[in-house]
């Protein structure tokens, strides 16, 4: 039975396309295990539930352990990546600023595989490395991790590291993925190599959802680890608040305070109890949360260009859900909203009277809004389901493990 290593470096109820991949290569008879770490308590409750019969097994470096020693070498590891970030604007990039590569390095060196699979930043470096010590590496780009996240976040970010990588895996692995056809084509322009495979970031299907409209007035949904900037939530809000149907806007994730205030502000007084803000749900309980709601908020921002090019795990939620899909115009999200014609629509968030009327248009037409959950679901069916993408992993792997394969 081949041996296959998946090496994240964080909760699998954070990771739902890792977890997805090692249920799929498990059930398909590979010997899977997982390696990541644990840092976080309540993720670790959640995580222990989705290993409930999963056909994988899981292990970490336990940084949620209260002994002595641990408590200790943990110290020591954020003080170590303090140090790292401190020397990025000197010239100086390590992987010591992503977090416990030695730890983590150790823990997957000493797992037998025949092939490891990397997800995220920590993870891709530490595959440069094993791939150097002559291990078979799959690499799987969910992130364009050198060109993503904010300015101001990007500073304290190993960017020409991660560049390094990246191009490194794309010329070396056995095999790379990408979640849109747009984020494929431009890895491999900019990196060379193969053109990584497409693998959706879909879900299985889920129970027919009922007919829209489900809410009362119609609701609209967003969901995240985190609500936060830079996720087109400020200038949605904005528009919204023009609007003259009645409607509801739920947002699921965690969320500070001061930004919480942020967002109800841009809302009109005598609208505020229409905004909710829901908290982190289990991943076993996400879809019927998304499943009660009406309209799904896609609303990826242009740059970074990671954004950009991506089709996110939300588009194909709300898809599975049977939701009208508002979408913002990504090359990613035009990718996928091409493939299932009449699904919903594309908006731009510049000005918020243009805005405020396309949502109204679609808010006043129950009849249009249950064409487009007809429309979503059916598309789910067809092609954006991990029943549809689960062989394409499966496929990837077994031609990586060919004996044929130098």
């Amino acid at each position: 039975m081949p041996r296959i290593l998946i090496l994240s470096s964080g909760p699998l109820c954070r990771n739902p396309r890792a977890f997805k991949e090692a249920t799929a290569l498990g059930g398909a008879g590979f010997g899977v295990t997982v390696a990541t770490i644990a840092n976080i308590a309540r993720f670790e409750e959640y995580d222990r539930e989705l290993l409930l019969g999963a056909p994988f097994r899981k292990v970490s470096v336990d940084r949620t352990s209260l002994r002595p020693a641990d408590r200790l070498s943990a110290f020591a590891e954020r003080g170590m990546a303090w140090l790292a970030r401190r020397a990025i604007p000197l010239g100086i990039e390590s992987p010591k600023s992503l977090g416990p590569v030695h730890a983590l390095t150790a823990l997957a060196a000493g797992t037998p595989a025949d092939l490891t699979i990397v997800h995220t930043e920590l993870p891709f470096c530490i595959g440069v490395e094993l791939m150097r010590r002559g291990r078979r590496i799959a690499a799987d780009f969910e992130d364009w991790h050198s060109r993503d996240l904010l300015p101001s976040t990007r500073a304290s970010r190993p960017l020409r590291l991660l560049e390094r990588v990246e191009r490194a895996l794309m010329r070396g692995a056995a095999y790379t993925s990408a979640p849109s056809g747009a984020m494929a084509m431009a890895l491999q322009a900019a990196y060379g190599g193969s053109t990584p495979v497409v693998i959706p970031n879909t879900f299985p299907l889920q129970p027919k959802p009922p007919r829209l409209p489900r809410q009362d007035p119609p609701g609209f949904f967003w969901f995240s680890q985190t609500i936060g900037e830079g996720r087109g939530l400020e200038p949605f809000l904005a528009g919204w608040a023009l609007t003259r149907a009645p409607s509801q806007v739920s947002l699921l994730g965690d969320v500070s305070d001061s930004y919480r205030e942020r967002l109800t502000g841009l809302v009109p007084a005598g609208r505020r109890g229409l905004l909710r803000f829901l908290p982190i749900t289990s991943p076993g309980n996400l879809p019927e949360v998304i499943a009660a709601h009406d309209i799904g908020l896609a609303l990826e921002p242009e740059t970074p260009e990671s954004r950009y090019l991506t089709a996110t795990n939300k588009v194909f939620q709300y898809l599975n859900a049977g939701l009208a899909v508002v979408a913002t115009p990504t090359a990613g999200q035009n990718e996928v909203l091409a493939r299932v014609p009449g699904c919903g629509l594309i908006v731009s968030l510049a000005d918020p009277a243009p805005l405020a009327g396309s949502l109204d248009s679609l808010l006043g037409d129950p009849a249009r809004l249950a064409e487009m959950g007809a429309a979503a679901r059916e598309g789910a069916a067809r092609e954006y389901c991990w029943e549809r993408s689960a062989p394409l992993l499966v496929a990837a792997v077994s031609e990586a493990l060919s004996p044929n394969r130098k």
